[in-house]
């Protein structure tokens, strides 16, 4: 890789001039120039305060070292490793504290993680074959056979959506399930609250997202928890008797892995909003 290429292409992304970028890392714009033009080769030290100077995600930070030719240094641990069970515990700890609303933890391409309970609100009627592992949370969310004919502003949401996703195959693809929406003279944006048809009404939710700021390990920088919140009364009060039924019911609020909402039944979401798991096998 052209390490000069790289760099220069890294540093015009974050709209940073030679100067700005400079000062953010401690070396003059002079050096800098050099670095860019290939006549001077930055030691692993400045690299790394380049990548960071400029808040690249760590995958960024492992290939802009890579192309100066060094090794990355950000490990990209599963999910699923023992050295990562604190990560997992706490994501579960908060997605059951986020109940009787909505959460999912999705990484970096979209993939479901884990999901909370009250998933089964989202997924009311979507094919089984969306929600077979991996499932990709976009297109379950705007595919025809997904949660698409549910949402009533389906043309303002998906533009929400699509605006997250980088050009590629998968925005190509959102893009050709979306109708067209043409903003109106008081278009303020299409960040807007879903609204969903299901079984409690029409529900009226707007999402938060959090991720793991001070991560090291880019597994982790790039899991994003979602969680829904009700944007209006109604809402609130229909999610807060779906639950209350629930636990009448004994169900324990819990996460699930995206294994766990495996089934062949392409009537069911894999999850029961009274928290049980469709395919749970006996014990």
């Amino acid at each position: 890789m052209d390490f000069p290429q790289t760099l220069r292409a890294a540093r015009r992304r974050r709209h940073l001039s030679q100067l700005d970028l400079a000062l953010r890392a401690g070396t003059t714009q002079r050096y800098l120039s050099f670095m860019e033009s290939g006549r001077s080769r930055p030691g692993r030290t400045m690299v790394v305060r380049l990548g960071e100077s400029m808040e690249l995600p760590l995958r960024e930070r492992n290939e802009l070292l890579s192309a100066a030719g060094y090794a990355p240094v950000y490990p990209r641990t599963p999910l699923d490793d023992p050295g990562l069970a604190h990560v997992r515990t706490a994501l579960g700890h908060i997605l059951a504290g986020h109940l009787p609303y909505p959460a999912v933890v999705v990484d970096a391409d979209h993939e479901l993680v884990l999901a909370n309970d009250a998933f089964g609100l989202l997924t009311e009627g979507a094919a089984g074959h969306l929600l077979r592992p991996p499932v990709n949370v976009l297109r379950l969310s705007l595919h025809p056979e997904g949660l698409a004919p549910r949402i009533v502003n389906l043309a303002q949401w998906a533009r929400h959506i699509i605006d997250r996703v980088p050009p590629g195959e998968l925005r190509e693809e959102l893009s050709g399930y979306v109708p067209h929406a043409e903003p109106g003279h008081d278009h303020v944006g299409f960040a807007v609250p879903v609204r969903l048809r299901s079984a409690r009404g029409e529900l009226r939710l707007t999402t938060t997202i959090t991720t793991f700021a001070t991560a090291l390990d880019v597994t982790v920088a790039e899991l994003k928890l979602e969680a829904f919140l009700p944007a209006d009364a109604a809402t609130a009060a229909a999610l807060a008797d779906g639950s209350r039924t629930a636990r009448r019911a004994g169900a324990p609020g819990s996460a699930h892995r995206p294994e766990d909402s495996r089934t062949d039944d392409s009537r069911t979401s894999g999850f029961r909003t009274d928290g049980s798991r469709t395919d749970a096998p006996a014990r």
